[in-house]
């Protein structure tokens, strides 16, 4: 099935405005592998998988996929083999209904209309959204959202699935959803994200990106249980590995030592959702929702409070 491998050779892009963001990655990826790719922010995370599917062009060196060769006469033909997953799935979803966003890629892939039904309901039905179909995207929820786009995907029938931070913004019961969906997916899988926890459920193998090239790539296993390792990758053991080394440790950690380690930890999170607020209450604000807006700038306010307290309790512990 050679088809479903990609493979980048010393490939390099730079974005208009001069700034690099991929410096020579290079990595093979097989028919069927699940493959986490994590690294920092500003790392060249996305840049890389939006070459994947042709979305970018790289300045210099080679990405093949399949049997064809990136370039802007193959992009389109790429396109029907990576089905790429942004990180905001609004980005995916702008039709009046689920069903039409999700009959959106197979019109254009010219299937037939009496076929994009029977595409459309599998779909929805692998994902668990089928009585969604008829629904403005605009009134789902976040987790929804996500669900459906991943279905705009795979109505495609890509054989190389490709996303961008999935679990972005999902609650807890949304997140293990997406997780068991991932497992369940049998092609080539290529999964980023900065829940290093997701990764290590789901993928078998891990590339770590810094500074645009590839930084570390193996058992995902080992990899991410590697601590000098991310830590010189500017990131941190999956949090399921840090209560596994805070348990080792009992013995030799005083009780005020972990609870520095968990304030530490509960502040970075509570930093990540005080970005979030502040986000959706500008998408708020520019939807005319201007109370909505200035109700989710006070949780954002409180969010940065919050973090400012926490900041103070490690300062006393």
């Amino acid at each position: 099935m050679s088809h479903h491998f990609v493979e980048f050779k010393d490939v390099h892009f730079r974005y208009p405005d001069g700034s690099s963001a991929l410096n020579g990655a290079s990595f093979r990826i097989s028919h069927g592998e699940s493959v986490g790719i994590v690294g920092a922010n500003g790392a060249g995370k996305s840049t890389l998988l939006m070459h994947i599917n042709g979305h970018l062009l790289p300045s210099s060196g080679s990405i093949v996929v399949g049997d064809l060769q990136l370039d802007k006469h193959t992009r389109q033909d790429i396109r029907k083999k990576v089905g790429l997953v942004f990180q905001n799935p609004d980005d995916q979803l702008f039709m009046p209904t689920v069903f039409d966003d999700v009959a959106f890629g197979p019109l254009n892939l010219g299937i037939s209309a009496d076929r994009i039904a029977e595409r459309v309901e599998e779909a929805l039905d692998t994902v668990g959204c089928l009585k969604l179909k008829d629904k403005p995207p605009h009134h789902l929820s976040s987790g929804q959202k996500s669900a459906v786009a991943i279905a705009t995907v795979i109505a495609m029938r890509p054989d190389i699935l490709v996303m961008d931070e999935p679990a972005s913004n999902l609650d807890p019961k949304s997140r293990r959803q997406l997780i068991e969906l991932l497992k369940a997916f049998e092609h080539t899988k290529i999964v980023a994200s900065h829940d290093l926890d997701l990764i290590l459920d789901v993928c078998k193998r891990c590339i770590v990106i810094k500074d645009g090239r590839v930084a570390a790539d193996g058992p995902a296993e080992a990899i991410l249980s590697n601590k000098a390792l991310l830590e010189g990758n500017n990131l941190e053991l999956p949090l399921s590995l840090q209560k596994q080394s805070i348990n080792k440790e009992s013995t030799s950690m005083d009780d005020m030592a972990k609870l520095n380690h968990l304030l530490h930890h509960w502040k970075e999170h509570n930093d990540e959702h005080a970005a979030t607020y502040r986000e959706w209450a500008a998408k708020a604000e520019q939807a005319g929702k201007s109370e909505l807006a200035e109700t989710l700038r006070g949780i954002y306010g409180a969010a940065k409070n919050l973090s400012s307290l926490f900041d103070e309790a490690m300062k006393k512990t």
